[in-house]
């Protein structure tokens, strides 16, 4: 018991330990913040590694390892032929204490000049290597490959070279010397070397340990959280300098006398703390102070102090290893005789015992970052060769015990930070190779200014083929004419309905237009739902079953047996003759009714109607979607001439001079031109923008060699695209560690929301991973980060081509009046320009950019197209009666 009160303030319960741990989180969080960094004790410093080795490594390397009175260098060959094989070389180079305390050109130039000697003994001084260049000083890194030395520590006083890049300095060495040149990639410090190595053998690993004569820890941090580098995207290392733990007094509550007064003696009082509590430098001191208050109370020694216990340092921290390693007492007695102090070695070994370092496995302070349900993290730690062998037992056991959640395993490092370095470099090197590799095949998918602009001109050229009598019939984009020839001016006014058909569910809608100061439009509508077995069945069961729900809607609203005008949103290719007419081409989205193809589909509905004889309706206009959304966005804004549908798929329409709508006789007014632009392309003209991945994505299609255009910019397609991308990436070994999933293979399953998904803003790579996880598709962050880009490059490239296409629209408008700047707003629908993050932006800026001489305003439709069919009806009807009258 009376030993025992030397010791009861460095036994750490589970909730001080805890409290510790939030204490280090929050120093954490100051560390990498640009606005508290500075008061900040742990300093979070990046170090620019921004991703930890795959296994995929090759390549022959040097690395120097510069932390002491002795250096270095190596030869590290890491080869990835299946068997995943390091091979090392390595020489010690003594640095004369001379030199410690010289200038840093001799410095330098020493280093220099054995590197020299070890390239010339592997004969490979004519070779030209990657270095990565471990420097164990305080530095302050700006990039990868330049480190910036803030102060010398270890017994180095180098002269000019505080405040300066270290690789600098060691390029001029080199370069002066001339017999030899080799290309410097990466510094790092001895931490973040510790991380690297462990992690080639081991891929979970993502935090770095060292605690030994000193202390630090490393971890991969998400860029996101560092305001220090600017960037949001992946992961960089982060070296944490965390000695300095406590160095604001947030440790005062835990720290006891004898910590006090290690301080006080020491080299730099007030600095490195929570160092000074845990490293091996001071546990040897920490335990001869505690032996000497014992001994000068009576309980040690008899009392006696002799001149080796009170001389500061003379009990290393070896001791206290020797004395746990030792199996009996003849450990003790040897060190006490050391001492000089004599055999009372019962007393000394238990208070030896529990000195050691109870305190020293504090919450590992990375707990609150990786704690993630079922996570797995492994912690390379170098070996502690000063500490006693208990110091990583406790340590294992503490982090563990705070962090039930977490499954952490420690590694120890064997090969030293000099092997780290070179890793370093491997990883910088593989990832650059890499990079070039994947923009080399992303290089035709980002399209140039002048690219673009000559899209715009194909456009152009093929739209008037479609407006043209003896070319039309040629042409890709086939210009069809609506006989909508005006635009809401306002005045409409009446009940209508419309009907909004064009995939598996359709909307009946009673749409109410009032004008004057009541001007406005009240909607009231019902979604049917079309059985498989009639979309698939008789045109005849299809158009009873339509009727039917408008019979069953009209109950619904109270109007049976009124008589209304009626417009019909009829979302499929169809030839118009006139307003009240429009021909099937095709059927496509799953419908196969038959009997239908080739017939006026207007005609067909009032066959149904007058067959069921319950009531009868005024058929006034047939629309195709696109219509409907710049009719429905023309209600809102009169500059609203042009409608844009991207979603599934896409299409364009615009209000056309009709001396120029060479199919409809006059020459007086405008008419809406439903485009048809999806099919742009089906000619060839867009053969030297399309990739393999468009080639693939067209051959395994439904409708091969056709609507090129729309399958290069349009929702349905997108996703595949991407995923052709992904399959090209693997295979060569670019992504998922070259892993082709089964998933991954299966034609359909990125599907174009999980761009809109990845590409979010808010979204972090964890998430982005979960997508991927989703999806089969097992993904590292860096993985995530190339999925991301690919998604990006596909989706920026959609929003450029279909901004190309409308700049052609909308300076053909301006063209068409003669006018030198034209003010126009495009009414737009579909999920791909709503739901996308970036797809209405770049395609905004991409017409800007191409059509200087346009203001467009992009207007979203909110309604969709039911209602522009019913506003198509309702200017119809006020242009009838303008006439009647």
């Amino acid at each position: 018991l009376q030993v025992d009160k030397y010791l009861y303030h460095m036994r750490l319960s589970d909730e001080t330990l805890l409290e510790v741990s939030q204490r280090f989180e929050k120093e954490m969080e100051k560390g990498l913040g640009a606005d508290t960094n500075p008061t900040a004790s742990v300093k979070m410093l990046p170090t620019f590694v921004r991703s930890t080795p795959d296994g995929t490594e090759d390549g022959d390397f040097l690395a120097l390892d510069l932390g002491g009175t002795n250096f270095r260098v190596l030869r590290v060959k890491v080869s990835d032929n299946g068997l995943r094989k390091v091979e090392m070389e390595n020489q010690i180079y003594a640095i004369p204490e001379e030199l410690m305390r010289g200038s840093g050109v001799q410095l330098f130039d020493h280093i220099a000049e054995c590197l020299a000697n070890f390239l010339d003994k592997l004969q490979i001084k004519d070779k030209k290597l990657p270095l990565g260049f471990t420097f164990s000083f305080p530095c302050h890194q700006t990039k990868l490959d330049e480190s910036i030395l803030v102060t010398w520590t270890k017994g180095f006083k180098c002269s000019s070279v505080e405040g300066r890049d270290v690789v600098s300095l060691l390029r001029k060495s080199i370069k002066k010397r001339g017999d030899f040149d080799i290309d410097i990639v990466a510094v790092v410090n001895d931490t973040v070397g510790t991380m690297m190595t462990c992690g080639y053998d081991d891929q979970n690993c993502e935090v770095g340990l060292i605690v030994g004569t000193g202390t630090n820890a490393c971890y991969m941090e998400e860029m996101r959280h560092i305001d220090l580098v600017e960037g949001d995207e992946g992961r960089m290392c982060i070296n944490m300098e965390w000695g300095a733990f406590g160095d604001d007094g947030v440790l005062n509550d835990i720290r006891t006398e004898f910590d006090r007064e290690i301080d006080m003696g020491s080299l730099n009082p007030g600095k490195q703390l929570f160092e000074k509590m845990i490293s091996g430098m001071y546990m040897g001191e920490l335990v001869r102070l505690i032996l000497v208050k014992m001994a000068k109370d009576g309980l040690l020694f008899g009392g006696r102090l002799t001149p080796d216990l009170l001389t500061r340092g003379h009990f290393e921290t070896r001791f206290v290893s020797a004395i746990e390693k030792g199996r009996d007492l003849r450990t003790g007695t040897w060190i006490l005789g050391v001492l000089g102090t004599g055999p009372e070695r019962d007393l000394l070994l238990p208070a030896v015992r529990t000195a050691r370092h109870t305190r020293s496995a504090p919450k590992d302070p990375l707990g609150p970052l990786i704690l993630v349900p079922g996570c797995a993290q492994r912690v390379p730690l170098r070996p502690p060769v000063l500490l006693p062998p208990s110091f990583a037992r406790r340590l294992h056991k503490t982090v563990r015990k705070l962090l039930p959640d977490c499954e952490i395993r420690f590694i120890r490092s064997e090969d030293g930070s000099g092997k780290g370095a070179a890793m370093v470099t491997a990883v910088a090197y593989r990832l650059a190779a890499q990079h070039q590799a994947r923009q080399k095949i992303l290089e035709p998918l980002k399209l140039s200014h002048e690219q673009l602009l000559e899209v715009k001109e194909r456009m152009r050229m093929e739209m008037e083929k479609g407006l043209g009598k003896e070319t039309h019939e040629e042409a890709t984009v086939k210009m069809l004419p609506t006989y909508v020839c005006s635009t809401p001016d306002g005045t409409e006014k009446g009940d209508f309905l419309a009907l909004d058909l064009g995939g598996t569910n359709f909307r009946v809608l009673l749409v109410r237009v009032r004008n004057g100061m009541r001007r406005g439009v009240e909607m009231h509508n019902k979604i049917y739902s079309i059985p498989v077995e009639i979309m698939q069945g008789t045109g005849e069961e299809l158009f009873d079953h339509i009727v039917h729900c408008i019979s069953d809607f009209l109950e619904y609203m109270g109007m049976k047996g009124v008589s209304l005008p009626l417009g019909f949103t009829f979302s499929f290719p169809c030839q118009q003759n006139n307003l009240d007419e429009g021909i099937l081409l095709k059927w496509t989205k799953g419908f196969k009714a038959t009997g239908c193809e080739g017939e006026d589909v207007v005609g067909l509905l009032k066959e149904a109607i007058h067959r069921r004889e319950e009531f009868d309706l005024d058929v006034v206009a047939v629309v195709n979607d696109t219509v409907g959304t710049m009719m429905t966005c023309g209600y809102e804004d009169p500059y609203c001439e042009v409608g844009l549908i991207v979603g599934t798929g896409s299409n364009a329409c615009y209000m056309e001079e009709m001396r120029n709508v060479e199919l409809v006789e006059g020459d007086e007014g405008r008419m809406c031109v439903n485009m048809e632009w999806g099919a742009f392309g089906d000619s060839g003209c867009l053969d030297d923008i399309r990739t393999e991945f468009d080639v693939a994505v067209d051959e395994l299609s439904l409708n091969p060699g056709k609507q090129r255009y729309e399958k290069m910019i349009s929702g349905m397609y997108l996703g595949e695209i991407v995923r052709n991308i992904l399959m090209d990436f693997t295979k060569k070994g670019l992504l998922f560690r070259g892993r082709i999933s089964e998933r991954l293979k299966t034609r359909g399953i990125f599907e174009t929301k999980f761009l809109s998904q990845i590409e979010s803003d808010c979204l972090a790579l964890l998430q982005v991973r979960s997508i991927l996880q989703h999806l089969g598709l097992e993904s590292t962050c860096d993985d995530s980060i190339i999925v991301k880009e690919v998604c990006t490059v596909v989706a920026r490239r959609a929003a450029q081509l279909c901004g190309a296409g409308m700049a052609a629209v909308v300076d053909k408008i301006r063209e068409n009046r003669g006018l030198d700047f034209l003010k126009v707003t495009v009414g737009v629908d579909g999920t791909l320009y709503k739901l996308h993050p970036h797809f209405s932006t770049v395609l905004q800026e991409t017409v800007k950019e191409l059509s200087p001489k346009c203001e467009v305003t992009f207007l979203q439709s909110e309604d969709g197209s039911g209602k522009g069919a019913a506003l198509i009806t309702a200017v119809a009807c006020r242009i009838r009666e303008a006439g009647q009258r």
